[in-house]
């Protein structure tokens, strides 16, 4: 059982950068597919960013390319988040899932694991 914790969240202002934690407890997630979503109020959860097991293959949501960055620290077991640039319309809850199936997928049906979500505002 692996167990996911988010940190970092909070209140920015627009172009200003967050960097988001995600620390996994119970089992190493070295081997794991790693994942951001978010969700803002009366909208979806939507993917953001993925991150292979071995990070050799990551993706990101358009509307975040070239703003966000995800990473991963095996040896901390915890995968981030930097987020540069940020705009209001990043409001949202963001959540870090974890896949033991190791892909980089953009779907959330794929992730086993989910953390409880850190909730990030950017006023304009």
């Amino acid at each position: 059982q692996v167990q996911l914790v988010e940190s970092g969240g909070g209140l920015v202002q627009a172009g200003g950068s967050l960097r988001l934690s995600c620390a996994a407890s119970g089992r190493t997630v070295s081997t794991y597919g790693l994942g951001w979503f978010r969700q803002a109020p009366g909208k979806e959860r939507e993917f953001v960013a993925a991150m292979s097991w071995s990070g050799g293959n990551t993706y990101y949501a358009d509307s975040v390319k070239g703003r966000f960055t995800i990473s991963r620290d095996n040896a901390k077991n915890t995968v981030y988040l930097q987020m540069n640039s940020l705009k209001p319309e990043d409001t949202a809850v963001y959540y870090c899932a974890a896949d033991r199936d190791g892909g980089a997928s953009m779907k959330a049906e794929n992730y086993e694991y989910w953390g409880q979500g850190t909730k990030v505002t950017v006023s304009s």
